[in-house]
């Protein structure tokens, strides 16, 4: 299955309705993270560089720091047991094994909670600032505002499946320059976000300083936490920020830029890596 699938559509325009027809819809299927042979998350996702996806969130959820942690990574199908009775495709389910060298307990804590769960913000802060990497307070990277400007454009153009759904979100990695160096689509932001982590992990490895974050979207708290988890010293949104999102990242020392659009943003915690024309 790939990214993208036809559904039948009927469209009406003002009060005419048109002629049924078939239209590009994003995916969206369940992926199963397997961590040295337990289940440790099924998330639904848009299928495509699945095993990126695994490694970004093993590296949120603290389950391995570097390349040094993993032992191998592979995306496989498997049987479903509750479906041995069905035949043809629908039996199967799209996994992700994951094997680590230190094999310890997985506690998943991204995953496993919701705004209702009654974790409060100072535990999320604290949380993150435990597992964040050591090379944000030293990375001093200047980003030029003329380059941050021109970022949204720039992963626009660069995502595939978009034009023909309007159905994915976003993330995109890119140099003080502007170069991007790699752009991942899903149905989900902190997908998208997790699938750059684990190409960087593989091609760059951990921390990625001096690097940005591009985000379709608004900033959550969460996204600010796999920011800094991977040692990445900017995000940078479309959108707004939340309010956790704004106090964890001056926390943990990471640049956080929201309402990147019409040739300006906001800068809502650490603007000295942010270089501008003297005022």
């Amino acid at each position: 299955m790939g990214s993208i699938d036809r559904r039948r559509v009927v469209r009406i325009d003002g009060e005419e309705r048109r002629a049924a027809r078939g239209d590009h819809v994003a995916v969206e299927e369940p992926l199963e993270i397997l961590v040295d042979g337990a289940v440790v998350s099924t998330t639904m996702r848009t299928p495509g560089h699945d095993v990126e996806l695994a490694l970004g969130w093993c590296v949120s959820e603290g389950v391995i720091a570097g390349l040094d942690d993993l032992v191998t990574a592979k995306s496989c199908f498997e049987k479903s047991p509750s479906l041995e009775e069905l035949d043809g495709d629908e039996a199967l389910r799209r996994v992700v094994e994951v094997n680590t060298t230190h094999r310890r307990t997985v506690h998943a804590r991204l995953h496993t909670t919701s705004s209702a769960c009654g974790i409060c913000g100072s535990d999320a802060i604290a949380t993150t600032l435990e597992r964040c990497s050591t090379s944000l307070p030293t990375d001093h990277t200047q980003f030029p505002a003329r380059v941050i400007h021109q970022l949204p454009a720039a992963m626009r153009g660069a995502q595939r499946h978009f034009d023909s759904s309007g159905g994915m979100h976003a993330a995109a990695l890119f140099e003080p320059d502007g170069s991007v160096v790699c752009v991942r689509e899903d149905v989900g932001r902190h997908n998208a976000v997790d699938k750059v982590i684990g190409w960087g992990l593989q091609n760059l490895g951990l921390p990625l300083a001096g690097l940005g974050l591009q985000v379709s979207g608004r900033a959550s708290a969460e996204l600010v936490h796999k920011a800094a988890i991977a040692g990445i010293p900017l995000l940078t949104a479309v959108s707004a920020p939340t309010t956790l999102a704004v106090d964890l990242a001056r926390e943990a020392g990471l640049t956080l830029v929201g309402f990147v659009r019409d040739n300006s943003f906001n800068v809502y915690a650490g603007e000295e890596r942010i270089s501008t024309i003297a005022t």
